[in-house]
């Protein structure tokens, strides 16, 4: 080196050993100037390819290039100047270095190198080079020392030799400063590049590289989420490589590619196999079976490799900046070792400390950018690939057979796309721990091991011991999940049909028996939860104990050891850095372990799934047809499944163009069959089929989207009024369309939920009309609707002079009535055609046909006239009911039981996913929806209201407030007091090892160790006792809260009049039962938990640095404020955004179940692909807000950990400072405090995010614990005697009443006396105030004026119990619980055996029940489901024998309970209860013509009161009545 340079390279007295430092010329000429160079040159090759395979367009030359381009010329000039000078110098005859030409040779071509990529980036569409910033930012650093040299040279002797290389440097140093500013600033965005049309682009894209580095194009966002809630419309729209159709096109690509090498594979083997049975005759059939066997092993394509090669190079990316930062991370544990032995050595000067203090704040700035560099990439591979798994499986079911389809339900379809898909992307985070944990593992031992030696093994065997330990907890507080899980869904279960009944607990006075079992349950469930508690303090005490153990057994082996073995701080505290850097792989292994795990199951799931045979989209054929045919099948056998028997044999059959033909037959005949072979939903195991040109489906089983009624008419259809007009008339949707609410836009709920059953089979039947198709399979669409109807669809639709006439249409049918008019019969037996031919033909052939018509005509005419109209009538007038009543409250039997219906095939949906823990998340989004069925207009305003008030803003003190007094103020200061303990012992452990590290060293050995040792012990363990004690007390105080929280709210709900519940659907009831209780269960605890610990440790961390350097305090300040800004901007947008992102996200699943139970209609009218991309968009919809969540956590990190990174900073600086006064074991201290800092200030602000998104719940569940009660159950003072009333005489007295508050009177001064023992029968039309009459009665409304007495009682002045269970109702609607029948019956356990055999004799049902293998404990299913109609009339009749007070209300049935039973509850009444007041609120005259008197109300007053024969002598209103009824 000398002789290249001509002077010393090295010389450690100028560099080094100096108060003030400088480097050798030599140096400086050399390594110094070339380290840009080399950067630049190593990367470039790698570099150059990635322009290459990366284009976006050129950008347009701009001044800000022209100058980097200019300056770059000039640089090359000035080195290049250099050079000619050197040579210039060498023609002087001057002996010159080699070093002076080389140098700026070098120097020269990297700058022409620096200057063309300039200009390649430009045309590539580069707007901000990452590469050149760094190139520059090296080439200022590198040129800093010179300069300073120079100058300092200059200065001390006053002039300069070499005056032109002087000139020229300071010339270099001044242009190379100009390009490192330059290059800071941005280009435009390139030309040419595929234009945006989002009207809120991503600014990423278009982002500098220092932007991107530290996320600050970012900031933008944040500040507009501090300033005012975020919307949908100011989310970004992804970038283009996030967005689904780019991410599935590549995913499918690979997958089709291997399924592609399979199938080559296969067919090798294949014929490998078959060759070596041909050549080898007798060791053949051996190999063929091994190749054979194999062939089974390996039969899937593999989606692993498919995802590894769509995913793994972007990945790949990340997982190289982990390496980095793994790398990194152990540079200042080495440095504070540095800093240790800078501080110790008293004459050191002091520009080292200065230069390790500025040393550790590079590395860990460089940290950290990385670090979050990593985590981005990591987290936008998870957000792909759920993208493109969800895609897949999407469009994989709708193209799987019905064979597969059959082999998961589809709950566990839509779990794939749930649960599975949201595993991958839990799993990409920490994926590269797998070789990053063992990584920094080894690292971290070796160091250590450099420090102290073999006596490391001892820690490490301590953390190898704590594995297992953890392990075990894990899988128990798993059981303990899956125990509670279920506790909670029976609770869930409960509650619901609580609500759902509630009217009827109320009028029977059962609340106490139903609130104490779920009291019961939620005892249980608390049970449960508090053993989990338990074992997760456990696991908080192994995880804050596991570093101080390991460090306790590490020093106490390696100063027992040998005596001569010294701790010092250097030794201490450089090694509890280390161990603190090993406890972060060492938890996260074994977890990431169990998530891989996981993860292959549901990898294996989706494989499967993906791998299922699919539909052939050329089994039927539409190009060629037999002329003059629409339809035509030859020979056809067909099965649902390949390897099931076919279900239609030989068929043959051609259907002439525009002809009508009916195809008839027995149930399971394989009618349905024959339409879903000709739609290709079926096996063709033989055969040809074809259809010529589209085809309109119509399913037994209407399928019905969640959209308005007009869209699922128009089904992606051009919209045209006029035909849109006649096909509601021809499908007699008109009348329908009036009661709707919204008429044709109303929102139809899932499944069709507000539609009733002939109102969906029409909708779906406009749908096929309004697609104008060529070929209409309509398969039974007559079914559902009543007779009339049927007549008006067929006149006016399928029939010959029907809106179809002259289309091919096939109508599979049970009605007799239209097969005159048809031109084509098939007759079905059994899966084969018996006949064919037009209706006189087949009468006359006198064959299966004739005998069929024979067996149903006889039936139809008997049953068609008062049969069906009845029925159908009744129930489609209820179902209509139902959709224009907006309080699903007062008399809607039928909605209750749609509705009950409906969260029923919800909860079978999720009870079929196999892990319950997961199960909540996707239970959630369907409650939510489910139990709202569209309120309309009038409780729209209140439930947007509802939303509001309680999902924006940040969250009032109070609430926090209420919370703590729930948990009990005392407990609540105990849980800080013992933080603050655990922290002191902490702190005092690591004060009493930095005394111990300065004890004197005498004769090689420091004394005392053992009461050393002794100490540490002690204190550490003291602090894992408070830790266990803390978490302990938090456990117990957080299901204090969770108790008493829902006992509260769960009084308040039983005590609640009648009229909360008319106005509030259930869902948002139910949801404060499910979503928030479940947050005060089991989220916010240890959401608090880790709140406090960061807090603590944070605080703690500052009062260490403050007491061992004061100056400190003066930076603290200056960062807090920060620090509080930064974490509000971040809070807010974050809590934002998490709530756009799981409102997005149901939407998806919803919509994907729903495709799946269409799939065969959606095929049918080709609208797959549209469907497709409707699912693509609301899945972008949902990354939309999942995206910007992602960069916020990147955008904060790197913020937090600047002012962590400062922290570092200053710490080190003013131990430098104030080096004379401090001993190094302070420093120690105060440092690896400092080292630790970044990552509880991180945790901190997302702590504080969690916590106020959660603590909501509490503010959700409190708002309705505390909405206003009915009037007191009991009432001390005024018990009526226990056999209250005597007579039953009942007095209405000047009464009125309304509803509820700001509505119109329902009864207006109603004065009228009943004596004892009258039967009075109560008529009036709907609406005169009948019900309310009886509500009265029971102060379910309460007076808005006058009284009621009854026996000279007045009721309003007694206890709600004492009232309600001395008057008995049989309701309109009989409402049975889960439950057995017993308690069903008498809930509260009162009456006998034999009074309960007695009372179901009475009532007819002891036949029923002594059949019954289980008899009274015979398990009634939810609503009653597993008993008729009529059987729960019978139940509530035997409610009323059992308690057989003075005074029985009934309320008649509307809907028709068949006539047998009604007569029988009549007759039972007559008998029972003939010393009894009975009020009959009387739908049919008939039951009330014997009644002492009746009672006729009108618009809520008395119209008429007298005998029945005087009422009709008079001719008034009852007589009108008694005539339309045939009775007068």
């Amino acid at each position: 080196m000398e002789s290249f340079c001509g002077s010393r390279f090295w010389d450690s007295n100028i560099s080094v050993h100096t108060d003030n430092p400088d480097l050798t010329p030599c140096f400086q000429n050399t390594i110094l100037a070339w380290i840009p160079s080399i950067y630049l040159w190593s990367i470039l090759p790698f570099y150059l390819l990635y322009l290459k395979r990366n284009k976006r367009g050129y950008i347009v030359l701009s001044m800000l290039s022209r100058l980097k381009t200019i300056f770059g010329v000039l640089l090359w000039c000035v080195c290049w100047a250099d050079l000619f000078f050197s040579f210039h110098e060498l023609l002087q005859s001057k002996a010159l270095p080699p070093v002076y030409f080389v140098t700026p040779l070098v120097l020269g071509i990297t700058m022409v190198a620096a200057t063309i990529l300039i200009q390649y980036e430009r045309l590539r569409g580069i707007q901000s080079s990452g590469v050149l910033i760094i190139f520059w930012f090296l080439s200022v650093l590198c040129a800093v020392v010179p300069f300073r040299s120079k100058i300092i040279a200059a200065t001390t002797q006053g002039q300069t030799e070499d005056r032109f290389r002087f000139a020229t440097f300071f010339g270099y140093f001044a242009l190379i400063l100009i390009e490192l500013i330059l290059s800071c600033f941005k280009e435009k965005p390139p030309f040419f590049s595929p234009v945006n049309t989002d009207s809120n682009p991503c600014p990423e894209l278009n982002s500098g590289f220092l932007s991107r580095m530290t996320f600050w194009w970012f900031t933008r966002m944040a500040i507009l989420g501090y300033k005012k809630p975020l919307e949908d419309k100011d989310l970004w729209s992804l970038n283009e490589d996030d967005t689904s159709s780019v991410i599935i096109k590549q995913l499918q690509k690979e997958w089709d590619r291997q399924k592609i090498t399979l199938k080559q594979k296969e067919e090798v083997a294949y014929m490998k196999a078959s060759n070596h049975v041909l050549n080898h005759v007798g060791d053949g059939p051996e190999e063929a079976e091994c190749l054979i066997r194999d062939k089974k092993q390996n039969t899937e394509p593999s989606f692993l490799k498919a995802l590894l090669r769509t995913f793994g190079p972007y990945f790949l990316m990340g997982s190289f900046y982990k390496l980095i930062q793994d790398l990194l991370s152990f540079v200042n544990p080495q440095l504070l070792s540095v800093l240790i032995g800078f501080i110790k050595n008293k004459d050191a000067p002091s520009w080292w400390g200065f230069s390790i203090a500025a040393m550790m704040f590079f590395a860990a700035l460089l940290q950290t950018i990385i670090l979050h560099q990593h985590f981005q990439y990591c987290f936008v591979t998870g957000m792909r690939l759920r993208t493109g798994i969800t895609g897949m499986i999407y469009r994989k079911s709708l193209v799987i057979t019905n064979s597969a389809k059959r082999s998961s339900t589809v709950g566990e379809i839509v779990n794939l796309m749930s649960v599975d898909a949201q595993r991958f992307m839990d799993l990409m985070t920490f994926l590269n721990m797998l070789w990053s944990a063992p990584l920094q593992i080894c690292l971290a031992l070796y160091f250590l091991w450099q420090t102290l030696g073999p006596s490391v093994l001892a820690g490490v065997a301590v953390m190898v011991l704590l594995i297992p330990l953890n392990a075990a907890i894990a899988i128990k507080t798993r059981a303990f999940q899956v125990e509670q899980m279920c506790y909670k869904d029976s609770r869930i279960k409960l509650m619901n049909e609580i609500l759902s009944g509630i009217k009827v607990l109320k009028l029977y006075a059962w609340e106490p028996s139903f609130e104490e079992k779920v009291l019961e349950i939620r005892k249980n469930e608390l049970h449960v939860l508090k053993k989990a508690a338990y074992l997760n303090s456990l696991s908080t005490f192994a995880w804050i104990s596991a570093p101080f153990l390991v460090a306790l057994t590490t020093f106490a082996v390696y100063v027992s050891v040998d005596e001569r073995n010294i701790l010092d701080a250097e030794k201490a505290f450089v090694s509890l850095s280390l161990f603190n850097i090993l406890r972060f792989p060492l938890n996260m292994l074994p977890q990431v372990i169990s998530n891989l795990a996981q993860t292959s199951v549901s990898l294996k799931r989706i494989q499967q799934f993906l791998s299922h045979d699919e539909l052939d989209p050329n089994c039927v054929e539409t190009k060629v047809i037999t002329p003059g045919c629409a339809i035509s099948v030859t020979n056809g056998t067909f099965s649902w499944a390949k390897e099931l028997k076919p279900c239609l044999k030989n068929i043959d059959l051609l259907v002439p163009t525009g002809s009508l033909v009916a195809v008839v037959g027995h149930v399971g005949c394989g009618k349905s069959s024959l339409v879903s072979a000709l739609l290709g939903e079926m096996e063709k195991l033989e055969g040809q089929v074809a259809v010529k040109g589209s085809v309109a489906y119509v399913p037994q089983q209407a399928w019905i989207q969640n959209a308005t009624l007009k869209d699922n008419i128009l089904f992606g259809q051009q919209h045209n009024e006029q035909k849109y007009q006649s096909v509601l008339e021809a499908c007699a949707l008109k009348t329908d369309l009036e009661v709707l609410p919204g008429g044709d836009h109303t929102e139809i709920g899932e499944k069709g939920i507000n539609l009733s059953g002939g109102q969906r089979q029409r909708v779906s039947l406009a749908r096929a009309v309004f697609s104008d198709a060529d070929v209409y399979l309509l398969d039974d669409p007559l079914s559902a609707v009543d007779s009339h109807v049927a007549k008006h669809i067929f006149d006016n639709v399928i029939g010959p002079e029907g809106a179809l006439q002259g289309k091919t249409r096939m109508l599979v049918t049970h009605s007799i009535t239209f097969l005159p008019q048809v031109d084509h019969i098939v007759v079905f037996v059994d899966g084969k055609i018996s006949e064919m031919g037009s209706y006189q033909e087949l009468l006359k052939q006198n064959g299966a046909f004739a005998e069929f018509l024979r067996n149903y005509a006889l039936d139809e005419d008997l049953a068609e006239d008062e049969l069906t109209m009845l029925e159908d009538e009744e129930v489609l007038l209820a179902e209509d009911t139902l959709s224009n009543h907006t309080d699903l409250a007062d008399n809607e039997p039928v909605t209750n039981e749609v509705r009950k219906q409906f969260l029923r095939q919800l909860s079978v949906i999720s009870s079929e996913r196999e892990c319950p823990s997961k199960m909540s998340t996707r239970r959630r989004v369907s409650e939510k929806k489910a139990a709202e069925p569209p309120l309309l207009q009038k409780n729209l305003t209140e439930k947007l209201i509802q939303a509001e008030t309680t999902e924006t803003g940040t969250v009032k003190l109070t609430v926090f407030w209420q919370y703590m007094k729930a948990v009990g103020l005392m407990t609540s200061l105990v849980i800080c007091f013992l933080y603050g303990c655990q922290n002191a012992a902490a702190i005092g452990a690591n004060v009493w090892l930095s005394d111990w590290t300065n004890e004197p060293v005498i004769n090689g050995t420091q004394h005392n160790t053992s009461m050393r040792v002794g100490v540490y012990a002690a204190l550490g363990l003291l602090q894992g006792l408070i830790v266990l004690l803390s978490s302990f007390t938090l456990a117990m105080g957080g299901i204090n809260a969770a108790r008493t929280l829902h006992a509260t709210l769960l009084e308040n709900k039983f005590r609640t009049p009648q009229s909360f519940f008319d106005t509030t659907p259930t869902g948002r009831i139910i949801n404060r039962f499910s979503k928030d209780i479940y947050v005060i269960d089991e989220v916010l605890p240890p959401t608090i938990l880790m709140f406090l610990g960061t807090f603590f440790t944070s605080v703690s961390t500052l009062i260490v640095i403050i007491s061992s350097t004061p100056l400190f305090a003066v930076v603290i300040i200056p960062l807090a404020v920060v620090y509080f800004f930064v974490q509000r901007f971040y809070v807010a947008t974050s809590r934002q955004l998490k709530r756009l992102e799981s409102v997005s996200r149901s939407p998806i699943y919803s919509h994907f179940s729903e495709t799946i139970t269409g799939t065969s209609v959606i095929r049918a009218y080709g609208r797959g692909n549209s469907f497709i991309l409707l699912n693509d968009v609301k899945v972008d919809e949902n990354q939309k807000s999942y995206y910007p969540s992602i960069v916020s956590n990147r955008w904060l990190g790197i913020r937090i950990e600047l002012i962590g990174n400062c922290v570092v900073l200053f710490a080190a600086l003013f131990a430098v400072l104030g080096k004379n006064s401090l001993n190094a074991g302070l420093v120690g201290l105060s440092v690896s405090y400092a080292l630790q800092v970044t990552m509880s200030l991180n945790w901190m602000v997302r702590m504080t995010s969690d916590l106020e998104t959660n603590i909501v719940a509490v503010e959700r569940v409190k708002e309705y614990s505390e909405t206003e009660t009915e009037a007191p159950w009991t009432i001390e003072d005024k018990k009526p005697p226990e056999d209250w009333p005597t007579q039953g005489e009942v007095e209405f007295a000047d009464y009125s009443v309304r509803y509820r508050k700001g509505l119109d009177l329902v009864l207006k001064d109603l004065s009228l006396r009943v004596e004892g023992g009258e039967k009075i029968g109560i008529v009036g039309r709907t609406g005169a105030g009948k019900s309310s009459m009886t509500l009265c009665l029971f102060r379910i409304l309460e007076a808005a004026k006058g009284e009621i007495k009854i026996d000279g009682v007045r009721i309003s002045e007694i206890g709600l119990h004492d009232l309600r269970s001395k008057i008995t109702i049989i309701p309109q609607d009989p409402v049975l619980f889960s439950g057995t029948l017993r308690m069903n019956l008498d809930p509260f356990n009162k009456y006998s055996e034999d009074d309960i055999w007695r009372a179901l004799e009475l009532s007819h049902l002891k036949k029923f029940v002594s059949s019954q293998s289980a008899t009274l404990n015979y398990e009634c299913s939810e609503g009653g489901e597993n008993l008729s109609v009529g059987q729960r009339q019978l139940v509530c009749l035997a409610r009323a024998l059992l308690r057989k007070t003075r005074i029985l209300v009934l309320d008649e049935a509307t809907a028709a309970i068949d006539l047998e039973t009604d007569d029988l509850i009549q007759m039972t009444i007559k008998t029972q209860f003939e010393d009894c007041t009975v009020l009959t609120i009387a739908h049919r005259l008939n039951t009330i013509m014997d009644y002492t008197r009746i009672l006729v109300l009108d618009k809520g007053t008395i119209a008429e009161f007298d005998t029945p024969s005087n009422l009709i002598a008079s001719r008034g209103i009852f007589y009108g009545m008694a005539k339309d009824a045939g009775l007068a």
